[in-house]
């Protein structure tokens, strides 16, 4: 009988000294445990536990009996008598036994765990590794981070609920884990609070440092892709707890403001492999990001957050953050897989002219360039719909050139793509593209435009019908770029022949009176006043005005040409 085979091997053990135990010992106790535990005698061998003579064997054989217990304890039901024995056992084991032994042995059975037994023995071993993890002297920090780094990873490829009825079924169990898991790092917290209330100098240890990557890699997981909106019948929204709770650790040990707006950086390893060091920077701005979110988007923690701070040193802060959110759900989509009805929403077009108003105004060049490149991504994600849509709000929404010249670049890609594959495009050919063309080829006001501050766009216009003409033949007309040639005559190119005039003749008359050194009116370049410089310069920005008529002129006589050539050849074949 199981309990017999116990009990003789325990009565074997107490009369040894506890330095004579033997690996044949070890062995023989975990076999009769286990046997006990599989046969249904778990409250036999609650007893040998509980027994006060045999207190040394415990400590030193009953980590061994983790693994066949938790294997017990998932085997019964919940209102059986002997899965509340083993439980019990569990209980005892984490008062009696090595600490360090324990600690290793309860770690193995979370790494071991796999699929929809996750949770569930992440949420049964809890409070006996907590239990452990306190009783520990020495490297206490380092086994709670490596407890915790264990959990999140076995955690992470858990997929997230994110539907009302996803998070109330709770089918893996995840939301009530994750909420264990701040649970069971409170008591370090506290512990970290303390120490730091008795020292001003306490800034940097170890135990703090490893709260703060767990709470890194909580904001990255779940909380990243959780869904945290209030949802109606959910009175404690399990993810809105947590992210709650993960800002309020992040308060405690004094790194909330450093993360969110001292741009604080963490003590990352030092990868030899610089992929590795790649995919930690990743993961580090992504749970920056899902920082940012929470606290300005959500307010979590607006309690903590400084008044002090102006609105545009705030968006200097969270613009990485922006940029991060915005490419970790657009690269996850396919080009042209966006549908052009989401345009229908108000968000998705206050997006493109949000990141147009941070490309033209924010004074940080890098973070202009981000702004770019995201605009960009965006526009490529939408369907040929979509593109046309948004490039037709931008065209009349940007109110910049720089913009608009870069919004008809795209157009012409586009068309190039409409004319080169067999595709039927019907978006950037035809009337369609006729409507849109009648937004571009043109001067916004006429030959009285500025055209050193339209230069952008004017380049970038005669460019594109310089590709019109060329590509598209007037027999085919695929574009119906020949149908507009007299009226892209009337209203952009001899008002552009006028306005090319005009400026090149003022600024020829400023450049002569500078060199005269004559008193003359302030000069006026591309709509602002040029400030205060010595002749030598104002001539240098007067000359590169005059550099960039020429550009234009040259352009401009170019596609004049290509339209007269055109269109005799076909009078020639109809002769």
């Amino acid at each position: 009988m199981a309990v017999d085979e116990l009990q003789a091997i325990i009565q074997r053990c107490q009369i040894l000294e506890e330095a004579d135990f033997k690996g044949e010992d070890f062995n023989l106790f975990q076999v009769a445990g286990q046997k006990c535990l599989e046969d249904g005698y778990a409250a036999q061998l609650l007893e040998v536990i509980q027994n006060e003579k045999n207190k040394v064997i415990i400590k030193n054989m009953g980590w061994n009996l983790i693994s066949p217990l938790v294997r017990c304890i998932f085997m019964y039901k919940k209102d059986d008598d002997k899965r509340e024995h083993c439980l019990k056992i569990l209980e005892q084991l984490a008062q009696l036994c090595n600490p360090k032994e324990l600690f290793l042995g309860l770690l193995e059975q979370i790494e071991q765990t796999s699929g929809e037994r996750v949770c569930q023995t992440v949420m049964l071993l809890l409070q006996p590794l907590q239990t452990v993890l306190l009783k520990l002297q020495n490297k206490k920090a380092y086994s709670v981070g490596l407890s915790l780094a264990m959990i999140m990873n076995q955690l992470t490829p858990l997929p997230v609920p994110y539907t009302k009825q996803q998070i109330q079924e709770d089918k893996l169990g995840l939301c009530q884990c994750c909420n264990a898991v701040v649970d069971f790092t409170k008591p370090f917290v506290n512990e970290v609070v303390k120490n730091m209330e008795k020292s001003t100098e306490y800034n940097d240890t170890e135990l703090k440092e490893e709260l703060l990557k767990f709470c890194m890699k909580s904001l990255k997981y779940p909380l990243l892709t959780a869904q945290l909106e209030e949802l109606e019948g959910i009175d404690e929204h399990p993810f809105r707890h947590f992210a709650a709770e993960i800002i309020d650790i992040l308060w405690d040990i004094r790194e909330l403001i450093p993360l969110v707006f001292l741009h604080r950086k963490r003590k990352n390893p030092e990868w030899e492999n610089q992929e590795f060091a790649d995919i930690e920077q990743k993961n580090s701005a992504d749970s920056l990001a899902c920082l940012s979110y929470l606290m300005v988007v959500q307010h979590f923690g607006i309690d903590c957050f400084p008044m002090v701070f102006s609105p545009s040193y705030l968006l200097q802060c969270n613009m990485t953050s922006i940029e991060v959110l915005l490419k970790s759900c657009l690269l996850r989509m396919e080009d042209n897989s966006l549908l052009h009805q989401y345009l229908e929403f108000r968000d998705f077009i206050n997006v493109p002219q949000d990141l147009v108003k941070v490309m033209t105004l924010c004074p940080i060049e890098h973070l202009r360039k981000k702004s770019l490149n995201i605009l960009q991504l965006y526009i490529n994600k939408f369907d040929t719909e979509g593109k046309y849509t948004l490039f037709r709000c931008l065209l009349k929404t940007s109110n910049h050139a720089g913009v608009e010249g870069y919004v008809i670049k795209n157009i012409k890609d586009q068309i190039h793509l409409s004319l080169t594959k067999a595709c039927d495009n019907t978006w950037f050919t035809g009337h369609h593209l006729i409507s849109l063309l009648d937004l571009v080829l043109l001067l916004p006001e006429g030959a009285e435009t500025d055209l050193l501050q339209h230069s952008d766009r004017i380049m970038a216009s005669l460019n594109l019908l310089r590709y019109l003409v060329i590509k598209d033949c007037e027999s085919d007309n695929q574009t119906g770029v020949w149908t507009m040639i007299p009226r892209i005559e009337q209203n952009f190119l001899k008002p552009l022949h006028v306005g090319l005039n005009m400026s090149k003749a003022h600024y020829e008359a400023e450049i002569k009176n500078k060199k005269e050194n004559k008193k003359v009116c302030s000069v006026t370049v591309s709509g602002e006043k040029m400030p205060a410089m010595t002749t030598e310069m104002q001539l240098q920005v007067l000359h590169s005005a005059l550099f960039t008529f020429d550009l234009i002129e040259s352009v401009l006589a170019r596609v004049e040409e290509l339209i007269e050539v055109k269109i005799k050849a076909v009078m020639d074949e109809n002769s």
